[in-house]
């Protein structure tokens, strides 16, 4: 069982908190984005009331604990390690409660390079003990607007874990896919849910599109957000998501392995 002072420290040794990689700079350009409603900031997600950057500044500082302070605009951003604690205990909680009742949960990331690995392992702890693993929509083609115009990307999934694919990248063994903020996966998904006449999911787990998209539908959602992902946290404080985990999601995949054990060791989980 690894310890919460134990995990504390890899937070910090690893820049999963503590001082992270995200800049000052792109945490500050995402709140503005988000208070103009740019869809790359929101994720899917339609905000209930207005949220102007001094008040999002004040709502990354309480959950996230980056500077509330307006003046300071460089730098790397800031993660408090008690909150990465608070949250991944409450993360776990959802899970396990899911799993009590051998529920239903859908699983999608738009960091696959990073967070693949973390997601399968509770999708496999999910699914031993029970708990139906949706993977709805395989294969079916998803156009997103990025920086370069419309692309399509193919659903897939790999370990019980949806991503997006550039088309024809798969192969044997391929677990790559690409970057995506976007919620137009996520609606896919669950609209070939209700298509199917599957049951629909309990709980969504993820990050960026897949969890403000789902939340905004009205199904409950839990993930992971750096400081540049004011969406999820505005979500979590309207109450359209359930739980967000506050941590740098860009750092390497194999440093999300104590988190994963730390998990699924909270939620009862460990096999």
């Amino acid at each position: 069982m690894l310890s919460r002072g134990a995990l504390r420290a890899h937070l910090l040794a690893a820049g999963l908190a503590g001082p992270v990689a995200t800049t000052r700079e792109a945490s500050l350009r995402s709140y503005r984005l988000f208070a103009a409603r740019d869809p790359r900031a929101t994720l899917g997600l339609d905000p209930e009331r207005t949220w102007a950057e001094p008040d999002l500044l004040a709502l990354m500082a309480d959950r996230c604990g980056v500077s509330g302070d307006p003046a300071h605009v460089s730098g790397h951003d800031v993660i408090d390690p008690e909150r990465t604690l608070s949250g991944l205990d409450a993360f776990a909680g959802r899970l396990a409660a899911i799993a009590e009742r051998r529920g239903t949960v859908l699983f999608g990331t738009g960091h696959p390079h990073r967070l693949l690995a973390f997601y399968a392992s509770l999708a496999d702890a999910m699914s031993a003990v029970g708990c139906l693993v949706l993977t709805p929509a395989q294969g079916r083609c998803v156009d997103i607007t990025t920086r370069f115009g419309v692309r399509t990307y193919t659903l897939d999934y790999v370990r019980g874990v949806a991503m997006v694919r550039e088309p024809g990248a798969r192969s044997a063994g391929c677990e790559t896919g690409v970057h995506s903020h976007s919620p137009l996966p996520v609606r896919a998904a669950l609209e070939a849910v209700a298509e199917s006449g599957d049951p629909l999911p309990e709980l969504v787990v993820g990050d960026h599109g897949w969890v403000c998209g789902a939340g905004q539908l009205g199904f409950e959602a839990i993930g992971l957000a750096d400081t540049d992902d004011p969406a999820l946290f505005v979500g979590e404080a309207e109450g359209r998501v359930s739980v967000t985990v506050p941590l740098d999601d860009a750092v390497r995949s194999d440093y999300y392995r104590p988190l994963t054990r730390y998990v699924l060791n909270r939620a009862c989980l460990s096999q």
